[in-house]
């Protein structure tokens, strides 16, 4: 169980886009005033394309289109904007869903240097126990750390640098901000595909499928389907889907569900990640992963390298509730 879980959190995270070049605030009112459940669905008329081969392992196909599709993420895409909308099952329980308005700016490397940090900034728009939150990440800078800040009476708190990987930061996440992005989300995609083949040589225990006609957000996607009809104890989930812009020709969804534990009835959500609302290469600068940022909230910035007591920070924000 625990093996399954590292190799979940390796798997996935979180993503990308949906930005204009007005200012923050009123980029958040809109996108507040739009947000909705995510809805899915399938069209009638779908059709299954892209089987495997006489001889190939079921996962073949999959496996090559997604390097094909990191190749062109990495040559093609700069940066983006998204509203990301995603759940986790944590500890056993399935968190409620998240949205936050994000700014991806992809890590980009010449002769062997990296001429482009990957950069984050995240806004948490809903639920209310998170709604105001923004947090900033810049690779390679800032010894490392995020900034992260509250929002409602917490917002009046100090800024804060916190490891990414750290008790604070990870709480109420199953990845890191380190691992956050599209072009990272299919990289892991390709690594498990690799492990899962292994872990199912013969390919008897996977079957894959791809139908046209999927939706999400009303774009037209194309939804990759891997499902385990038997157990073998080596796989991650039991089913997922991975739905795939038939237009950006990256993915934009991503759930799995695991087997039912001993008395449940029906197939867990494990997790779920959407990306909507994204909008590429819209020419972020450093600016946009800045805490000075006057567009953001973050106050009494101090020093990435000044020493955080997370126990006090915690009695703060107990204090900030109680008002």
């Amino acid at each position: 169980m625990i093996n399954a879980q590292n190799s979940r959190r390796s798997f996935l995270l979180t993503l990308a886009a949906a930005g204009t070049s007005l200012a923050a605030g009123q980029v958040f009112a809109q996108d507040q005033a739009k947000l909705k459940e995510p809805v899915f669905r399938v069209a009638a008329n779908s059709v299954l394309i892209a089987p495997a081969a006489v001889g190939e392992h079921p996962l073949d196909p999959a496996l090559r289109y997604a390097e094909d599709s990191l190749k062109k993420i990495q040559a093609d895409i700069t940066d983006y904007e998204c509203l990301i909308v995603k759940r986790e099952r944590i500890r056993g329980v399935l968190n409620e869903y998240e949205y936050m308005y994000s700014k991806i700016r992809n890590h980009k490397e010449a002769d062997g240097k990296v001429v482009t940090p990957l950069s984050v900034y995240l806004n948490f728009q809903k639920p209310a126990n998170v709604a105001g939150r923004e947090v900033i990440w810049v690779e390679g800078a800032n010894l490392g750390k995020l900034c992260a800040h509250e929002g409602g009476l917490l917002g009046r708190l100090p800024a804060v640098w916190l490891d990414p990987k750290g008790a604070m930061a990870m709480r109420g996440n199953l990845y890191p901000i380190t691992e956050i992005g599209i072009e990272n989300l299919v990289a892991k995609l390709v690594e498990r595909g690799t492990r899962e083949k292994k872990a199912d040589p013969t390919g008897k225990a996977t079957v894959v499928t791809t139908t046209k006609g999927a939706k999400l957000d009303k774009r037209s996607c194309t939804l990759l389907q891997i499902e385990h009809p038997v157990d073998l104890g080596g796989f991650e989930f039991k089913l997922a889907q991975i739905f795939i812009d038939d237009e950006y020709i990256v993915p934009v969804r991503y759930i799995a569900y695991g087997w039912p534990e001993a008395g449940e009835k029906g197939d867990k959500i494990l997790e779920e990640f959407n990306y909507t609302k994204i909008k590429l290469n819209v020419g972020l600068t450093d600016n946009d992963f800045s805490p000075a940022n006057p567009n953001y909230k973050f106050r009494g910035v101090g020093r990435a390298d000044a020493k955080v007591d997370e126990k006090e920070i915690a009695k703060k924000r107990e204090a900030a509730e109680r008002g």
